[in-house]
């Protein structure tokens, strides 16, 4: 579960595991986690996060949306090869 994006103390990653499911990212701060869908954006699980910090997560990942899905890519390319 590597950490692939660091913004304003959020740490974005995914699970190998996800990896047959559709493109998401999981969202972590202060002991809450939450799970975004990628394509299209939506919230998946919220997490316990506040209103106002999924509204600020959901900014950073449009931000970063084609960063992330690209990353999702090769994590499942690099999978189907391991």
């Amino acid at each position: 579960m590597p950490v692939i994006l660091r913004i304003k103390g959020y740490k974005f990653w995914f699970y190998e595991a996800d990896l047959a499911e559709p493109p998401h990212v999981h969202v972590g701060k202060d002991g809450k986690e939450a799970k975004y869908w990628l394509s299209p954006l939506k919230i998946g699980r919220s997490g316990k996060f506040k209103p106002l910090e999924l509204r600020e997560i959901e900014r950073i990942i449009i931000d970063n949306h084609d960063f992330l899905l690209n990353v999702w890519q090769k994590e499942e390319v690099v999978s189907v090869y391991s």
